[in-house]
């Protein structure tokens, strides 16, 4: 979620956006042959993103040739990582779920459920729905865009912040000190206060913490032994190498770097606190879009995508989950997130039958495009 980093696309803001929709751009890549069944681009993809400065990355895909693991650097082919914004999917299943038991319906105003919470220079939350929560046409600020909030969390007042802990309201309140990006369902815009509000809303209709209905629904169900939503635990549960922030924008290749792998997971709550690995990620997505978690009504509302900008016809967002058309014509299913030290990527074809996730352990630089087009169209990173 590091906020140092610059803004250059909408698509990559999605993509590898964390908490704060920042990321770099979508990658300049040279066409080569097609990867034959040792996944030579991709793992060709994860040695160049080491020679760009990044400490450790590693790789898992899952195809009809079978299983492959890849690394490079300082990390292990089982390393547990902060997820980020792939958060959001978990989420969006969950409140899905709940609307297919006839629990909730996505078209409910958030004020039915957060009476008075999203109020305030503009925000009306009786004329918001759930469902524009989940897709980003809410227009509801992004409480990481908050001037005061990045510089005491994201820059280096993260130092001394780090284990400082946020309720829920306390991020929304910081968001609704500003007027909105636009009116309910005009326009779309990446923010995560509508995330935050989500695992609000779930903790509403169940009565429990959110994370407690992404593990009695998701993890446990699914066996993912890597993953974890861990509410106040600083702490991160091993294997795991360290993740690296220079805590500065557009930091230089001599700008020294802080080991961030301890933070409060309530700087990002359902927007992105969640920790898991690179096999997990992929049994998650694979099996929700095999329909193993959602009916195919509600998994049909999830793939139904909005426009996220007219320069970019290959991409949508649906509800917590991105589709993107890739180089070579393949489209791919997913999300991407970043934290502080931490990147990802985690996506599938539609089928559910090639999946990719993956995790560079730096946030100022290496590219996560570069792998997922390595490993679906073969092609290897511009040299």
């Amino acid at each position: 979620m590091s906020a140092v980093r610059t803004t250059r696309t909408v698509l990559a803001a999605v993509l590898v956006a964390g908490l704060t929709a920042t990321a770099l751009a979508t990658p300049a890549l040279a066409a080569s042959a097609p990867a034959k069944g040792d996944h030579a681009a991709a793992q060709e993809a994860l040695r160049a993103a080491v020679d760009a400065g990044v400490p450790g990355v590693v790789a898992q895909a899952r195809d009809s040739r079978g299983n492959w693991t890849g690394t490079a650097g300082e990390r292990g082919g089982n390393d547990r990582f902060r997820v980020g914004s792939i958060t959001k999917t978990f989420v969006a299943t969950v409140l899905l779920q709940l609307q297919a038991e006839g629990r909730i319906d996505l078209d409910d105003p958030v004020e039915k459920w957060l009476p008075g919470v999203v109020r305030g220079n503009g925000h009306d939350g009786r004329k918001i729905t759930v469902r524009q929560l989940l897709n980003h046409t809410s227009g509801v600020y992004s409480v990481t865009s908050d001037p005061g909030f990045q510089e005491k969390i994201f820059g280096p007042g993260f130092l001394e912040h780090r284990y400082d802990r946020w309720t829920p309201k306390q991020l929304v309140d910081i968001a609704m000190t500003h007027a909105p990006d636009f009116a309910p369902g005009t326009d779309w815009n990446y923010s995560n206060t509508n995330y935050v509000l989500a695992g609000m809303v779930i903790e509403k209709v169940t009565g429990r913490p959110y994370g407690k209905a992404v593990e009695n629904r998701i993890i446990k169900p699914l066996k993912l032994r890597a993953t974890s939503v861990p509410g106040t635990d600083v702490t991160m549960p091993k294997p795991s190498s360290p993740a690296w922030s220079t805590l500065v924008p557009d930091a230089g290749p001599n700008a020294p770097v802080h080991d961030v792998s301890r933070l409060s997971p309530t700087i990002a709550y359902a927007a992105g606190e969640m920790i898991s690995d690179s096999n997990d990620l992929q049994t998650f997505y694979r099996a929700l879009l095999k329909g193993r978690l959602l009916p195919k009504a509600e998994l049909r509302e999830m793939t139904t995508t909005v426009q996220v900008s007219p320069e970019l016809p290959g991409a949508g967002y649906g509800l917590g989950l991105m589709k993107q058309k890739l180089s070579c014509g393949k489209e791919v299913w997913g999300h991407g997130g970043g934290i502080h030290g931490s990147s990802s990527e985690a996506v599938t074809t539609k089928d559910g039958r090639h999946s990719l996730a993956l995790n560079f352990n730096a946030d100022w630089t290496g590219d996560t495009l570069t792998v997922v087009e390595a490993e679906f169209c073969g092609t290897a990173p511009k040299k």
